[in-house]
């Protein structure tokens, strides 16, 4: 799965393209309604390929997890992100059995599966 151009911003719900680079930044598009807007140097900006989840011997890149999903869900969507958080929580279970159930909270969870979703 290749995640690459793809960003969250801290403050601002969804996910987005990187379409164009700028003097103080870059310009984005957002993947849910195609607005585009700048993301100034001062955001806190993720590329979702440097995101990783804490696993119980080695982390897990964003993007293996995200294929996981793909694999059980044949490229459909998976589980609602609005779900309860222990459904939510045996969802991921059943897709990353080897995430450090410690370390990654029910947000982070929440986050995938709607990141996912998009």
């Amino acid at each position: 799965m290749d995640l690459s151009g793809i960003i969250t911003i801290a403050g601002y719900s969804g996910l987005y393209k990187v379409v164009a680079q700028s003097k103080n930044g870059v310009i984005v598009e957002s993947l849910i309604d195609k607005k585009r807007m700048p993301a100034y140097s001062h955001y806190r900006i993720s590329a979702l390929e440097e995101i990783s989840i804490f696993g119980v011997s080695e982390d897990i890149a964003l993007k293996d997890v995200m294929q996981k999903i793909i694999d059980k869900e044949n490229y459909g969507p998976a589980i609602d992100s609005k779900a309860d958080n222990k459904e939510l929580k045996k969802y991921f279970e059943t897709v990353v059995p080897e995430f450090d159930k410690d370390r990654v909270h029910d947000s982070d969870i929440k986050k995938v599966i709607s990141w996912y979703n998009l």
